[in-house]
């Protein structure tokens, strides 16, 4: 299983630890390719006709690894995509299965949640919209595309897993007629088949075709608006992950993820990077996980920007105060917080990372002492030494110029013995992390583990069960906030919830698009 945890350590062991040092601060006093197009033009709306369908894939004959793996082809630009989930549905507000059904249409809600997008993204220079043709996807894409220009481009793949008998129906109603079958659907989808079709295998074969359409556009910045479902499987096969990933990549109404595809220069299939995941016009760390409740949760916190950062560069590795943008994003991230009763916060020990702990702390104490009957709440603090990356990172024999210039991503730029370093350390944090959110007895229990960007890389490429050479498919920035979710414990798999959620920093903090040259890399 993914994530899987060490034996429960009780927290007196843990608080022995060599690898935790308990401090506080001083004002406490306690211690394969799809087949080619066609487009049709009608008035506003182009449509792409829909290939034919794998009969295989249908019948479950082929392993999924034939495309979740299987290479892009060239680009000769760099390109980003941007997918947003639709707005809340009438069906999703009453918890029926959609599906591929098109009954159910925006609430007043959704409606609201397509204009917060489309505020958001309001500056944003797309070149293409690409939309599901469901009703409630085609005007979530209509509110949020507005007064730009050029059509809206409808593509059946875009569509809905396709669940057949499912839908239309309540939960309830669908494990009291289907039983087993529903159960299979619940705990284990990739293999679950009714009426002949293994859903989830052919929204990721469809998910494959949708990116060879999105690739072979001659646009630089793509909007697609979809669907749950198949905004997760758009999202898996861009970096390679099969059906088993499924529920895994939360996608909230509205929710946007970003993707970066840079060409190589040797040609072949195009680096790839995931830019953030599930960014929402609400708090990411309220609500559900794929529609189960959490009652163990990890939140990432990056370190706020330090003296002598700079974006342009790649971060440095935190052993500087923060600066003044630093601070203001350490705040801003503790008050995000406040939705959450946290049980303790675990930093790495280089200075920037301890600075922004202990924000969070203070204001996590403050909290419960705002009424006149005041008991002030104890948030325990510890520093974990895996968590400081800095080391590693100065040992690299290249300059940041040359990192940060040689791909998508700066850290594929790294020698591979740095990168070694750094996710054989990485994996011993995240078994301590695991330990740690499994050692309170409270049914409830988060941990924040507060950072460098680097460090938070691959302790998500831990947590999906992944290698080192993955960690250049994740980009986070300086303050940005990672939420995993754990809804059967910590021995269970973790679902994220967000990755590099930047909004409560003032608007995206780090523009959705941007203008570039041919040459120039996201």
């Amino acid at each position: 299983m993914l994530c899987t945890a060490p034996p429960p350590l009780h927290l007196s062991i843990l608080r022995k630890n060599p690898k935790f040092f308990h401090t506080r601060a001083t004002h406490h006093n306690r211690p394969s390719t799809a087949p080619p197009f066609t487009v049709r033009s009608s008035s506003s709306v182009k449509e792409i006709e829909k290939p034919i369908e794998n009969q295989a894939v249908r019948e479950g004959d082929l392993s999924s690894s034939l495309w979740d793996s299987a290479p892009f082809l060239p680009i000769r630009a760099a390109k980003r995509v941007v997918l947003v989930r639709h707005g809340q549905s009438t069906w999703n507000e009453e918890g029926r299965i959609q599906g591929s059904s098109d009954f159910s249409v925006l609430t007043a809600k959704g409606e609201s949640q397509a204009e917060t997008s489309r505020i958001m993204l309001i500056d944003d220079a797309f070149d293409v919209c690409f939309s599901s043709p469901l009703i409630r996807s085609k005007r979530t894409a209509e509110i949020i595309w507005s007064a730009r220009k050029e059509d809206i481009i409808t593509d059946s793949d875009l569509r809905e897993i396709d669940l057949y008998s499912f839908q239309g129906l309540l939960k309830h109603e669908g494990k009291a007629k289907f039983g087993s079958a529903f159960h299979q659907w619940q705990m284990d989808a990739p293999n679950f088949n009714i009426d002949g079709h293994y859903p989830v295998r052919e929204l990721w074969a469809r998910a494959r075709s949708c990116w060879t359409k999105i690739l072979t556009h001659e646009s630089r910045s793509v909007l697609v608006v979809a669907h749950n479902a198949v905004n997760q499987a758009l999202v898996a096969t861009a970096i390679g992950l099969g059906t088993e990933y499924f529920r895994i990549l939360l996608q909230s109404n509205c929710g946007v993820s970003v993707l970066d595809f840079t060409p190589r220069i040797e040609g072949g299939s195009p680096y790839i990077c995931l830019n953030r995941l599930n960014q929402t016009p609400n708090s990411p760390v309220a609500g559900s996980s794929a529609g189960r409740k959490a009652s163990k949760r990890m939140v990432l916190v990056c370190h706020g920007s330090s003296q002598g950062s700079s974006e342009a560069k790649i971060p440095c590795t935190g052993d500087t105060p923060m600066n003044m943008l630093g601070i203001i994003q350490s705040q801003k991230t503790a008050e995000l917080l406040l939705d959450l009763k946290v049980s303790a916060i675990v930093s790495s020990p280089k200075v920037a990372s301890v600075e922004t702990a202990n924000v969070i702390s203070q204001v996590q104490e403050a909290a419960d002492c705002l009424g006149a009957d005041c008991v002030p709440r104890y948030v325990e603090l510890k520093q974990m030494q895996d968590l400081d990356v800095g080391n590693i990172l100065q040992q690299s024999k290249k300059d940041a110029s040359e990192v940060s210039s040689l791909q998508s991503n700066w850290l594929n730029g790294y020698e591979a013995e740095v990168k070694t370093a750094i996710w054989v350390q990485l994996g011993q944090a995240w078994k301590s992390l695991l330990e740690e959110l499994s050692s309170e007895s409270e049914a409830e229990n988060i941990v924040v583990a507060v950072g460098h960007p680097v460090a938070h890389i691959a302790l998500m490429g831990h947590c999906l069960n992944l290698t080192k050479e993955w960690m250049g498919t994740f980009h986070l920035d300086a303050g940005s906030i990672s939420v995993i979710d754990f809804p059967d414990g910590p021995a269970g798999r973790g679902v994220i919830r967000c990755i590099n959620f930047t909004a409560h920093l003032g608007r995206w903090s780090i523009p959705i698009t941007r203008s570039v040259t041919d040459d120039e890399a996201f």
